[in-house]
């Protein structure tokens, strides 16, 4: 059996919210948002790839601090893994495939259409960080 291909996905927490991004590709996701992020090239590691990512995707520069427990399946031989992140310099906008970012507070989470594959992300993700899964509002 083959290793899956890894996508990262950054769970970039800034005061208390949550950074969402909205697609703008391929046609079949776009408008529905996720974590930023993306696949792990040959030879990086996942935390390397998330930094670049974000540099490319977002036009900051972030630290990955801790792996979210989980990883989820993208499609066949791709899944994915969520590392939370600080915003080390920089103020996010959307450079590559996206079109939109919000910061969403606990509160807040459930009031965008997730990707169906981020949604158990997102809430490992807000129980990690803000001690609740969201699953209450949702």
């Amino acid at each position: 059996m083959t290793e899956p291909i890894v996508v990262v996905g950054a769970a970039l927490l800034s005061g208390g919210r949550l950074l969402a991004a909205r697609r703008t590709a391929p046609p079949e996701l776009a408008g529905r948002w996720e974590l930023p992020g993306g696949k792990v090239e040959p030879g990086e590691t996942p935390q390397d790839a998330l930094v670049r990512e974000l540099r490319e995707e977002l036009g900051v520069e972030a630290e990955p601090a801790e792996r979210v427990p989980g990883e989820w399946p993208l499609r066949a031989d791709y899944v994915l893994r969520v590392w939370t992140a600080h915003l080390l310099s920089g103020d996010p906008r959307p450079l590559e495939d996206h079109d939109e970012l919000r910061w969403l507070t606990p509160d807040e989470i459930w009031d965008v259409d997730w990707l169906d594959q981020d949604v158990p992300a997102v809430m490992e993700t807000a129980r990690l960080a803000w001690g609740k899964d969201g699953s209450g509002v949702r």
